[in-house]
């Protein structure tokens, strides 16, 4: 028996068997754009005591790599399922859309959603951060931010939330007060729906000091059992107010817990130890300080302004656009190898993802994620390869890297929102060495403010 392994028992209803010790039974019940439940998924098994599976996106660019462009379009489906089922607007994009995205074409789907309709989208970090600003580019009048799990120095965010199941639980908003203080529709952008207690528990927060009466919740998957589904009745029956739902699959999913999972140490290295030849850099060029520090100083380079967390506006998509562009062509130019790797960090995905995707061809995006993971390289299970390292932003965290077999890539482009002193970078570039990465290149959108600690070929535009 394969480590994971999908039984078709009907149409719509699917088992897999995860390390043979999780049996997932699910059943889809809407799949409005008849979307392949294998083009969406795989399954992997959680080090996590609260939740013990793991939906693994193979759109989302989180876990397996994917072509950049699916990833811009997966959000534009969701868009495009929005302006249909919430507004009742027929979407003239769809069918381009849904053609791009089957059929593996690179297509921009920008603002298609008329400047009548003005929400403010919230991304949740650090999963959603592409999804929801990639949705945020279909509104030619919206405006944008994502939640964070970073303290600021000398900021207060304006809304807090916990996420339970999750391994880092919360959640920060640190936004202009004007950009919640007002009636506008919310719409909150997650990669997946089991529970819907992360939504109901940012309603909640957002509903107790910036009341409004619509909401909207969109995500790629939405397994909500009926329970949960009453949960958001019950709110909408308490508050007053509508919450609408939208997804590319929905149905229902029963777990069992067949027998405890032994980690195994999988050996993912190579025989021979690769020393990788490093390259540095910067985009600062092309983006803004927010003058934001961490509160964990590790490095004093600020966050920069276009990731959402401080509120972005449509007004300024197309200088964005033309920005991401420019850096994209930049880093292009240093491309050297055929198989390309371009890695997101933590919550920075949108911006890596735009740029890998005018990178050319060969490209492929994911990023590293703080979850912890069961490793077997088994056909069809979600977390074939694993690495570790302490986060350079931050040496408290682990950061994992799942699915790089040893020696598929030429090279590895590693995007860091802020700079950091050479010695954090140490522990990184030696595991991906041992993965036979043999040109890495690491990336930062802003510097550390005065002297320059970053070692090795500096390279700016």
């Amino acid at each position: 028996m394969k480590t994971i392994q999908t039984l078709t028992l009907s149409k719509k209803k699917y088992t897999y068997n995860i390390l043979d010790s999780i049996e997932t039974e699910i059943e889809v019940m809407e799949n409005p754009y008849d979307l392949p439940i294998e083009e969406l998924f795989t399954m992997a098994a959680r080090i996590n005591k609260k939740r013990s599976f793991l939906f693994v996106s193979k759109v989302l660019g989180k876990h397996l790599p994917i072509n950049p462009t699916k990833g811009l379009l997966t959000a534009a489906l969701l868009a495009a399922r929005y302006e249909e089922s919430v507004l009742g607007l027929a979407c003239i994009e769809k069918e381009r859309l849904l053609s791009a995205f089957l059929e593996g074409e690179s297509i921009s789907a920008h603002a298609f959603i008329p400047a009548a309709i003005n929400p403010v989208v919230i991304g949740f970090a650090e999963t959603a951060t592409a999804l929801g600003h990639a949705f945020f580019d279909c509104f030619q009048a919206a405006e944008y931010f994502h939640t964070t799990r970073e303290e600021l120095m000398d900021k207060i965010p304006e809304i807090t939330f916990e996420e339970e199941h999750s391994h880092a639980t919360s959640h920060r908003c640190y936004i202009p007060l004007e950009m919640i203080q007002n009636e506008r529709e919310i719409i909150l952008v997650d990669d997946e729906m089991t529970t819907g207690k992360t939504a109901l528990n940012i309603i909640q927060s957002i509903h107790a000091k910036f009341p409004r009466r619509e909401y909207t919740v969109v995500s790629i998957l939405d397994w909500r059992s009926q329970e949960h589904n009453q949960n958001f009745s019950k709110l909408e029956e308490k508050f007053g107010i509508k919450i609408h739902v939208v997804s590319l699959l929905s149905g229902n999913v029963m777990v069992k817990q067949r027998k405890e999972i032994m980690q195994k140490f999988e050996d993912n290295e190579t025989s021979n130890i690769f020393s990788p030849s490093v390259d540095i850099l910067y985009l600062s060029a092309f983006f803004s300080d927010s003058g934001f520090l961490s509160e964990n100083l590790v490095t004093k380079a600020a966050f920069i302004e276009e990731t959402g967390r401080f509120g972005l506006t449509s007004v300024g998509n197309p200088s964005l656009h033309k920005r991401v562009s420019a850096a994209a062509e930049f880093l292009r130019q240093k491309r050297t190898g055929e198989k390309t790797l371009c890695l997101g960090t933590g919550e920075l995905m949108y911006l890596p993802m735009k740029i890998a995707s005018e990178m050319g061809d060969g490209v492929y995006f994911h990023s590293t994620t703080r979850s912890p993971i069961y490793i077997e390289n088994k056909e069809g299970y979600g977390a074939r390869f694993g690495v570790n390292f302490p986060n350079p932003e931050d040496q408290d965290v682990s950061h994992f890297v799942y699915n790089i077999p040893p020696g598929y890539y030429d090279e590895l482009f590693i995007f860091f929102e802020r700079e950091v002193e050479y010695k954090n970078l140490m522990a990184m570039i030696n595991v991906l060495g041992k993965v036979a990465i043999k040109s890495i290149k690491i990336v930062f959108f802003s510097k550390i403010r005065g002297e320059y600690h970053a070692k090795g070929n500096e390279q700016t535009s």
